[in-house]
C-alpha cells in the first residue's frame, strides 16, 4: 500500500446542517412554500450525482427544473461553507498528519468544482493532500475519478475510504480495495477493512 484516497462528506468532515440551511434558503429563493428539507433528506443523498439527487429529491419537478435548483443550492452551500465549514470528525488533523508521514493521500469526491477547494480554506488541510478529482470538474463517475488520481499520480497499490454503497461501488469499479468508514452517512454491501471511528485509520494503516 502506498497511497490512501479519501471521499469527503461523511468521510473526512459532516457538512450537512451548514448545506442543509443554505439548500433550504436557495430553495426558498425559486419556489417559495417548497417543502423544507431534513437533514435526513440530505443523509439519503450523500455520494450521489447530481441527475440522482435530483430524482430523490425533487421527483415532482422536470430534470431541467431540478438541475436548475440545485445548481442555485450547491453555489449557495458553497457561499455559506466559506463562511461557517463544516464539522471535522474528531482527531481528522492528527491522523491525516501522522498518514501522511507514511503515504501519499488523496481525495475523491462526488461534488461540484470549488466544494474540495473549500474545504480546504475552511480547515486548512490542503498540505496533507497531494491531489484530488470531482465530476463538476471532469464530468466523470467516481470510479473513473478515482482511476484518474491513480493514473496520473503513478499509484501503485492505493486504497479507498469512504462511507456509502457508491463509494464501494466506485473502489470495485477502480478495482481498489475499500475501507468503510462505518461512521458516516451509509450502509454499504461490502468492504475489505471497517473503521468505526476516524482514528483507527491511523492505527490499522
Amino acid at each position: 500500500m502506498d497511497s490512501i484516497i479519501f471521499d469527503l462528506d461523511g468521510t473526512i468532515w459532516d457538512p450537512i446542517d451548514t448545506v442543509l440551511d443554505s439548500w433550504n434558503k436557495a430553495v426558498q429563493r425559486t419556489h417559495p412554500g417548497e417543502k423544507t428539507m431534513t437533514r435526513k433528506d440530505l443523509e439519503s443523498i450523500m455520494g450521489l450525482q447530481i441527475h440522482d439527487i435530483g430524482k430523490k429529491l425533487f421527483p415532482h419537478w422536470s430534470e431541467e427544473e431540478q438541475r436548475s435548483v440545485l445548481n442555485e443550492c450547491f453555489d449557495s452551500e458553497v457561499e455559506f461553507l466559506k463562511k461557517q465549514g463544516g464539522r471535522l470528525y474528531p482527531n481528522v488533523e492528527p491522523v491525516l498528519q501522522q498518514l501522511a508521514k507514511k503515504y501519499r493521500l488523496f481525495i475523491v469526491s462526488n461534488c461540484q468544482e470549488g466544494y474540495i477547494e473549500t474545504f480546504y480554506d475552511s480547515h486548512r488541510l490542503e498540505r496533507y493532500f497531494e491531489d484530488f478529482e470531482n465530476p463538476g470538474r471532469t464530468g466523470l463517475s467516481k470510479g473513473e475519478n478515482i482511476r484518474l488520481v491513480i493514473d496520473r499520480n503513478d499509484l501503485e497499490s492505493p486504497v479507498y475510504v469512504g462511507d456509502t454503497e457508491g463509494d464501494f461501488q466506485a473502489a470495485r469499479f477502480a478495482g481498489v480495495p475499500f475501507v468503510y468508514a462505518k461512521y458516516g452517512f451509509g450502509d454499504v454491501s461490502g468492504y475489505d477493512e471497517v473503521v468505526e471511528e476516524f482514528k483507527e485509520l491511523g492505527m490499522k494503516f
